[in-house]
């Protein structure tokens, strides 16, 4: 009886001469499987599957993963303002764990013996498909023929051509990985340091002008509305704002950082609805929560980023974190004025009833109602005394910090 193998596909090369060679060399029952984080469109999947039919799979599957990708880990992002190095949004590279688990989940659902995923040597992909494997289907094997038969381009296309498939793999200038949070964008100009993209680079072109207004809904931390409209289905809401600011080019910046494997690596980014979704939930937060609130859940959020960048989502401590972080979202409701224009976003306002800028105790720099002149001077003065402690057994350094000014 032939092994049955389950291949993550995407449609691209590598996958593609995995599919026909574990089929036709290896004698496996291949089950092509594409995991949809949100990234491709209804005539991508269908394509796909057609293609993976042509290549000999046994039989194909869509995931449809979306729901869960949000729910599991773009939420959190977003209640944590999670920007990696303080710029990218962990788009598609978050994505790739949980396509790694729902393919591994189908993999046991029809007993598969192997796992096999197109990535390299080189890059972050193979260590987040290969841990999550290791651990949601321990006992499967796991095969990666680009990385263990170190195959160029050429080969596995001369091999696809030899047996009879024939399909447009040019090499690009560019390479795209399309997801719900965002697109990435490698290769040429990128590999140069000091060269910067094009505006050719990006998929999504600037065909507005002008500005524009909209309103950006929040419950609990959530986005729940957009220009009024609302929004159960949170997938939909990412890709409707998507529509919106991406014709206007917001969005776009390159992400140079640390990989998993320790190189250093740089990506080109286009990331509309992301940026936007972050930048206005960060700033409903400072309306509506407390300096400490913000400060010990910027804190745990960077480690959040971090874990999810480097394959350990499923890491118990981020379940901990997580907690910490939904429980820090329970006041933050409310509206968020954004004026959009090309290639840029202005913050203009927030309208929520949990506003703390609004206090009957006082209006900052015009009036003060909750206490007196004379307890204003208490504090300053109270305020002072480990200062005033510190000098007055050190006038060295007093007289010296004084000469300086």
């Amino acid at each position: 009886m032939a092994k049955k193998v389950v291949v993550a596909f995407s449609g691209g090369l590598d996958t593609s001469f995995a599919v026909m060679y574990l089929s036709k060399e290896k004698g496996y029952e291949v089950y092509a499987v594409c995991a949809d984080t949100g990234g491709f469109s209804p005539a991508q999947l269908a394509e796909n599957e057609e293609k993976a039919y042509k290549l000999g799979a046994k039989a194909y599957k869509t995931l449809d993963v979306a729901a869960e990708y949000y729910e599991k880990s773009i939420k959190y992002m977003v209640f944590g303002n999670v920007l990696r190095n303080g710029t990218y949004p962990i788009s598609v590279s978050s994505e790739r764990i949980f396509q790694a688990m729902a393919i591994a989940r189908y993999a046991k659902e029809i007993g598969a013996d192997a796992i096999a995923h197109g990535s390299t040597g080189a890059g972050n992909d193979q260590v987040r498909f290969d841990m999550t494997f290791l651990v949601m289907a321990p006992g499967v094997e796991i095969i990666t023929l680009t990385r263990d038969m170190a195959l160029s381009r050429q080969e596995e296309v001369d091999y696809l051509n030899k047996n009879g498939y024939y399909a447009d793999f040019t090499k690009l200038k560019y390479s795209y990985n399309v997801g719900l949070w965002g697109t990435s964008i490698c290769g040429g100009e990128i590999l140069d340091s000091k060269q910067g993209l094009p505006e050719s680079a990006y998929l999504k072109q600037v065909v507005k002008t002008g500005s524009e207004t909209v309103r950006l809904g929040f419950e609990k931390g959530e986005i729940a509305r957009i220009n009024g409209k609302a929004y159960s289905d949170k997938v939909q809401a990412i890709k409707d704002l998507e529509a919106i600011a991406s014709a206007y080019g917001v969005g776009r910046d390159m992400h140079v950082g640390d990989t998993i494997i320790g190189i250093k690596g740089r990506v080109g980014f286009e990331a509309a609805a992301a940026m936007l979704i972050i930048a206005a939930h960060k700033f409903l937060e400072k309306f509506t929560l407390s300096k400490w609130q913000q400060y010990w859940k910027e804190q745990v959020a960077t480690w959040y980023g971090m874990f999810l960048h480097e394959s350990q989502f499923l890491e118990p401590v981020m379940r901990d974190i997580e907690a910490m972080l939904e429980s820090s979202q329970r006041n933050v409701s409310g509206e968020v004025i954004v004026e959009l224009r090309p290639y840029a976003f202005t913050l203009v306002g927030v309208d929520s009833p949990n506003d703390l800028v609004k206090t009957k105790l006082g209006e900052y720099g015009e009036m003060q109602k909750g206490w007196t002149s004379e307890d204003a001077k208490g504090f300053i003065k109270v305020s002072s005394t480990p200062l005033r402690v510190y000098y007055a057994n050190h006038t060295d350094e007093a007289d010296q910090i004084a000469s300086e000014l």
